[in-house]
């Protein structure tokens, strides 16, 4: 996946273009969203962008608001009748465009316009507010000669009226606030008590680990933590760095070749916490990934 991207642009000087009113001449049962992931991205997003604009969101099922947020978006992308489209992208599931883009929370909604990024606006925003970001958008394409519209993909998105309402987990609501606002510490200890409180619930072991990983990385910087790795290649929390922040960018087989590699030449404390921290890895990851079992296989050869 190939993306740069320059400092935020600011779009408040940009004068509207020449374009129909939004909505005009839109089938008002139609959509303009798609999910993109890892695997899609290239041509979903950044060569969608060539022909028509889109708009990225960055999104978590675990933060709430950010779930929400979409069906806003995909309420006000879908009246401008394929001037826009949605690219709705789950962090937890595609960790890699989250890198790519330097996210440092969701939500975070970024244009692209001829396979450049340009940054929106990060967190939640008011109707009136996310019209006029969107607007602005379409005056920078139209000063870029980007003015397609693209087909419809889909039925639009329910009124919120007409939506189903979703029951949420309550267990999970204090560590769903702390993850909106960043705060991964408090994450991390709201998951703590919950496994606790029910040490065999898998779903609250996965987002633990997650939490934790997420905690971990926040504010590291890859190429700098791999040169300390390389010039201390025997300092073990630099190597656990570095495979924590392979997991998150989606380079999973460098993050577990790197420990397994760590647990051969290390013994007693130290060989236990890189194993530690493997097992939780692998629970990030997945326990259906080939790739885990491809590497619990080799954990076991290292130890024993």
């Amino acid at each position: 996946m190939s993306f740069s991207r320059p400092g935020a642009v600011d779009l408040s000087a940009l004068a509207k273009p020449s374009q129909p009113p939004a909505g005009q001449g839109a089938d008002p049962g139609a959509s303009w969203i798609v999910d993109v992931t890892e695997q899609n991205f290239q041509e979903a997003a950044l060569e969608a962008s060539m022909q028509h604009l889109v708009v990225l969101s960055l999104w978590s099922a675990r933060a709430q608001q950010s779930a929400d947020f979409n069906a806003l978006l995909g309420r006000v992308i879908d009246s401008y009748g394929g001037q826009l489209v949605l690219a709705q992208v789950d962090v937890d599931a595609n960790p890699q465009i989250a890198q790519a883009l330097q996210a440092q929370g969701v939500p975070l909604v970024v244009g692209l316009v001829k396979g450049q990024p340009v940054p929106l606006f990060q967190g939640t925003a008011e109707e009136a507010d996310v019209r006029q970001y969107f607007d602005q958008l379409i005056a920078l394409g139209a000063q870029n000669g980007l003015t397609g519209r693209a087909a419809p993909t889909g039925q639009a998105t329910p009124t919120p009226e007409a939506s189903e309402d979703v029951v949420e987990d309550p267990r999970f609501t204090a560590a769903d606030a702390a993850f909106a606002e960043n705060d991964f510490a408090t994450v991390v200890a709201e998951y703590e008590k919950l496994l606790a409180q029910s040490p065999g619930d898998v779903e609250v072991a996965e987002r633990l680990a997650g939490a934790r990983l997420m905690a971990r990385t926040q504010g590291a910087e890859l190429n700098q933590a791999r040169q300390v790795a390389a010039d201390t290649p025997d300092d073990v929390a630099a190597q656990l760095l570095v495979a924590d922040l392979d997991v998150s960018g989606g380079h999973v087989d460098d993050a577990f070749g790197r420990l397994i590699d760590l647990v051969r030449r290390t013994s007693g404390d130290e060989r236990e916490s890189i194993r530690e921290r493997l097992l939780e890895l692998f629970t990030v990851v997945g326990a259906s990934d080939p790739r885990v079992a491809e590497a619990r296989r080799s954990l076991a050869s290292a130890l024993f």
